[in-house]
This record gives structure tokens, sequence and C-alpha cells, in this order.
């Protein structure tokens, strides 16, 4: 009924607007999106904070049977977590108040898992009070993530727990002022604490939560808020953890098809359909290094510039929005190389789009639905004119001509969303002489979309819709010349330890140090002659036409060089090649384990996996023993656990433990994430 609201509402405006020429506007073709949704999806870029009993106990997903006194931030300041992502130019913030392990970062009444027993600020400390304040303070809208999943929680499983997640989501909605967007998770059940039974708990996710109540609860307290699921209702996950969303891209979901946490969400559901019933607008997130939660062994993995950029222009630039994670230190504070690097995007993107060059061009369209929608409202600066056509013209073309020649690499398109999304199919065409000659061939464009070109000079610049499920309502055409980004070195060792540096572009000069310092225009320059079998820090800068890039920068353990694999299967080599492009995998699932001899003694501080990378992959493991050994026969648990969040984020992964020393290591598999035998990109040690 909301959205027959808001249509017969827009519809009324403009005919009222339109009343001297008697134009008609275009009518809404469902679905529509609500003014929340409207709202929100011009708010473009929000951050998120990971910051809970995680932190502390340098997991991903805490198991439930963590101690408050655990929680004990040193210098807690969401001040400056909130100067950071209004200078960064994000437009709310959404906080993980309660993740998977239970804790909770205010003192919620309905249990003592929370900072109210923890030693910070002597257990008188509410981290959203803290929150909420400085986002008022700087102006930025407020958001709450809360799991649905609790590993701590007695009655996880039961009816009883639907009730005490109720009880807490009243308290977050009713205590902190204006929530924006509530955050729902998709990780439901599994194993757990549960309040000492240590157990695995399954449940019924498209009908335990009765979200249906849940969701009238939200609007009831929050009538204007965003609920985010993999369903929505206000928004959705992309179906990644990379931030990037599709080139092709639908607001429109079905959404009585989907429920949190379906397997088949991301291979079906998560780019929305033409067809869509529902609008609900993808929302892509992803963090700023490889994990969501802080651990000081990424502090020199923060994504560079150019790894940023690509976020931005994939998900925003694909009618997303953007969520980008700031996993806080121990310290409680967003770290000084998580800062530095989202200024440099800031800095990026102003530059990117600093002078639209189409402000004063000539705008002309093959229709126009009489003057009040002519072609020249596409260049106004403003979202709430729109050039349309007659309701009979679904192919037509409009296009920008500008006084001289220009050259541009950039355009960005919108449609007018108030009315849905329409565009099935699209091209963009250069003048050269007079000719016109394709240079973009799309579908989507939705609330934004942003083409990144090659530099192309020309004097005229035509948007051709080719289909359309209306008329075509085309609110924005802007056009720019981004200064091309100089992107780091990439940095790898194979197998026997030579290192590889390489560069995408031809004549880029490449410095490098090995020492730790900083490497500059004056250091040693790479000829490919770097070996470093035992391991080392290896930094690394790019040179052109002046231009230097950001370093890069990689850390290397002992290479596997002298190892050999235990077993008959030559496929085994694969886990240890040095190259993350390539796997192996057992079998069967009976004694799946990979045994390496590293054929010399070694004091052992931990291990790495990495899962397999290919597009369709299988065999995550998701929990894990490894085991050492000095002859090969008599093996010693050395650490047990889980691999949290491994499907939705393959990244490598890092574990600890207590020095030991030995000359053999089994990596073995107690469970797959599929229940496929275990898979291996590679398998690497920890002795530095």
């Amino acid at each position: 009924m909301d959205q027959i609201k808001i249509s017969i509402f827009a519809f009324l405006l403009l005919l009222f607007q339109n009343c001297s020429d008697k134009v008609v506007p275009p009518i809404g073709i469902d679905p529509l999106p609500s003014e929340a949704q409207l709202n929100y999806q011009k708010m473009e870029y929000n951050g998120f904070i990971h910051f809970n009993m995680n932190t502390f106990s340098n997991m991903e997903w805490g198991y439930g049977d963590e101690k408050p006194s655990q929680f004990n931030p040193s210098a807690l300041d969401a001040r400056q977590w909130a100067r950071i992502m209004k200078d960064a130019g994000m437009k709310g913030i959404i906080i993980t108040a309660k993740h998977h392990d239970g804790f909770c970062l205010w003192p919620s009444q309905f249990t003592e898992h929370s900072v109210k027993n923890s030693p910070w600020q002597q257990g008188k400390g509410d981290v959203l009070k803290d929150l909420s304040e400085a986002c008022k303070e700087y102006g930025l809208k407020f958001g709450v993530y809360l799991s649905p999943w609790d590993r701590n929680h007695a009655d996880y499983g039961k009816p009883e727990y639907i009730t005490y997640f109720r009880n807490q989501l009243r308290e977050l909605l009713t205590n902190y002022g204006e929530i924006f967007e509530v955050w729902f998770d998709g990780a439901n059940g599994g194993d757990g604490y549960y309040g000492g039974s240590n157990e695995i708990r399954k449940v019924d996710k498209l009908n335990y939560y009765d979200w249906e109540n849940t969701y009238k609860l939200v609007y009831e307290l929050q009538p204007n808020a965003i609920i985010f699921s993999d369903a929505g209702p206000g928004c959705r996950w992309i179906g990644n953890e990379n931030g990037f969303s599709y080139p092709t891209t639908w607001s429109p979901l079905l959404k009585d098809s989907v429920y949190g946490g379906m397997p088949e969400y991301g291979e079906k559901y998560s780019m929305g359909q033409e067809n869509g019933t529902h609008w609900v607008p993808g929302e892509a997130d992803v963090s700023i290094r490889p994990g969501w939660y802080y651990h000081e062994y990424e502090d020199h993995k923060v994504k560079s510039i150019s790894e940023l950029l690509e976020i931005y222009y994939r998900s925003i630039g694909q009618n997303s929005t953007l969520l980008l994670n700031f996993p806080v230190d121990k310290r409680g504070l967003i770290h000084e190389n998580d800062e530095v690097q989202v200024m440099k995007l800031a800095a990026k993107i102003k530059e990117d789009f600093a002078n639209n060059l189409a402000l004063s061009a000539i705008c002309s369209a093959s229709n126009e639905r009489g003057t009040t929608f002519h072609a020249s409202n596409i260049t106004d600066g403003n979202n709430e004119t729109y050039w349309a056509t007659d309701d009979s013209i679904i192919n037509a073309s409009i296009a920008i001509d500008f006084k001289n020649e220009i050259v541009f690499n950039r355009i960005v398109l919108q449609e007018y969303i108030r009315l849905g999304q329409r565009i099935q199919k699209f091209k963009i065409e250069a003048k050269r002489g007079d000719n016109w000659e394709t240079i973009a061939d799309e579908t989507t464009i939705g609330y934004k979309r942003i083409l990144r070109l090659k530099d192309t000079k020309t004097s005229s610049i035509r948007l051709t819709v080719e289909k359309a499920k209306a008329c075509p309502t085309i609110s924005n055409f802007e056009v720019f010349l981004a200064p091309k980004l100089l992107i780091p070195p990439l940095i790898s060792r194979d197998r026997k330890g030579l290192v590889n540096i390489m560069m995408p572009e031809e004549g880029v000069k490449i410095f490098y140090t090995l020492d730790g310092s900083v490497p500059t225009t004056l250091s040693e320059v790479y000829s490919g002659e770097i070996l470093l079998p035992r391991g080392g820090t290896i930094k690394a800068i790019a040179e052109y036409d002046d231009r230097v890039s950001e370093v890069a920068e990689v850390r290397f353990d002992i290479s596997s060089g002298n190892w050999n694999i235990i077993g008959d299967d030559e496929n085994l080599i694969k886990a240890i090649d040095g190259n993350p492009d390539t796997w192996m995998s057992n079998k069967t699932t009976e004694n799946d384990e990979l045994a390496i001899n590293l054929n010399e003694k070694l004091n052992l501080k931990g291990f790495t996996y990495l899962p397999t990378q290919q597009r369709y992959v299988t065999g995550f493991i998701s929990q894990y023993e490894f085991y050492t050994s000095m002859d090969g026969k008599k093996w010693y648990l050395a650490k047990k656990g889980e691999f949290g969040n491994i499907e939705n984020s393959p990244i490598l992964q890092t574990v600890n433990f207590d020095p030991i020393e030995a000359k053999f290591i089994k990596l073995k598999v107690i469970k797959t994430v599929d229940g496929n035998p275990g898979s291996f990109a590679e398998v690497g040690i920890i002795t530095i």
C-alpha cells in the first residue's frame, strides 16, 4: 500500500507541476521504492564497524564461551570513528552491536554477556551510546547490526530465544535515537557454546525467526528504518564480501523466494531480477582489510587505493550502495593505516569527478514527452527532473553536444527511480567526424551507473536505450575525465623462493627494499633477481612519467622448496607449489588430511591455509586439526578450531599457536562447508 500511495503522490505532484503544458508524466512501473528506500539509496556510501569480543580473542567468529573480562579497549573513541568516516564522505555508520558470539556492546538487561560485566569503564560503558552521540555530532546516520545467531545463549534454537532476540532488538531501537538501518546477518545455526552445552544446533532458517513479526517490531519502533538481509525487505546483500555488485544489477527482487542464508542465494538472487516483485536494492559490503575484525598481522594488508577504487566503481558504479568496514583495533580506534587509505580513496573520488564536462553542453533527444520532460533535464544537476519519452517510444536516444572536442573516460547515468527501474539495455556512442562509434554496450542503469572508458576524444556523446520495460526516464548524465592512477606492483614468490614483481603496464620502473624501509626512486631497481627462500619483507613502488605508486608490501615466511608431500597422489604438490591459482583435493572424506615433510627442524609458531580461489569452489575447510611431529609417526595436536565465515570470505587463514619444534606437519580436515573432501590452494607455516 505504501508503494501505491507514493506512486499516486508522485503522479499528482508532477501533474500539478505540469498543468501549464498539460503534459502527463509517465506512470510508475512496479515495484517502486519507498521514500525511506529513496533516501537510503541517495546516501550511497556508509561505514561498517566490526568491533566486539572477536577483536580481543583474535577471531572472526567467536565460539560464545569468551569471558566479558576479555573486552577491555584502552582508548576507545567513537568520535574518532565518526570523524574519519565523515571526512571520507560517508553518510552513516553501522556497528556490530552483537555478533555471533553473543557479546553485547551495550549493557543489555537481558544477558550478563555484555559490556556491563567487562573491565572497560568499570562496567559502566555503552559503546552504542558513545557512537550514536558521535554520529549526531558529525551529522551521520546511525545503524545497528544484531546477529540472529547467538553461540553464547542457552536457548538458541528454542522458541524462548526469539523472545530474547526481540527484547534486545527493542533495546537497540528505543534507546539510541533514530536508526537508519537494521542489519541482520544470514549466518544462522551451527556449533557453539550455548550456555555450556557445547553442541551443534541447527534451525529452520526460513521459519525459526518468524521474520514477519520481527520486521513489524522494527517498523513499530523505527518506521523509517531500512532492514537489511538476504531478502530485505529494505535492502539486500549483494551476494559476496568483495564489495562488488554486477554489470547487470536490478533493484527489484523476487523477495518471497528468498530467505536468510539460503545456499543458492548468491547464484540466483543477489543481482536482483528484471521481473522482481519488490523493490529491494543491493548493498555491497566489504572490509578495508582481508578480515572483518582486527588482527595485528593484517596491519600491512590494508587495501591499496587501486583496490578501493575498484570497489567504489563496482558497487556505487553498478547500482548498489557501498558499506565499507573498518576493523577497530584493541585500543578502540580505527588504525592509522586504515585511515590513511580511506582518505586516499576520498581524495581520488573527488579528483575523478571534479569537473563535469556536460554542464555547458547542449542536449537533444530523438523524442521528448513535452517541454516538461525535455532533454536538458539530464544536465541541470537536479535529480528530481528528468527526460522522458512518449509512452509508445521505448527505443530512444539522447545526445550531448559540446562546443569543442573534449577528452573523457567516465560517464555517470541515473534513472528516475521514483517511477521504477526501466532500462534493460543501452549503448553509448561517441561521434568521430560524421560517424557514431559504439564505445559501451551495457544493460541496467538503476539509481546510478558509472562507466569507466578509455580516453576518448569527441564532440558529441549519445545514449541510446535499446530495450526498456516502459518509456525511459533519465534524470542525470555526467561526463568526466578522470586522471589515471598508477597502481602498486604485484608481488609474488614461487616455491623455490624467487620473488616476482609485476606491473600490468609497460615502461614502468620498479624500486624495492628488503630492510623494511619505504622504497623511493633512489632504492634498488628490480631486475628479476630476488631470492627469499628463508622469508623476509619486500616493499616496492612503481614509477612512471614522474608519478609514483603506493607502496606494495608482502611478508614471506620460509618457502616450500625443500618440502615433500607425504602421499602418492601427484596432485598433492599443488598445495605447496606457491601458486594460489592451483589447488588439490583428496578423493574421499576418509582420512581427509594433508601431511608434509619439512625436511628440517623448525620452530613453528602457526600455519596458514588458503582455500581454493576458483570461481566454482568446493571443500572449504570449516573445522580443522593441526598436528606436528618430529618423526612423521608420532603426532601431537598443536591447534584445533574453525575458519569462521570462510565460505563468504575465502581469504588466507592465519592460525597462531605457542612455539613448537617440528619436522613434519599435518592439516586434518574435520568438516567442510559443503561436506565434500577438503580442498587446499596453499598451506604454509609461520616461523617469523
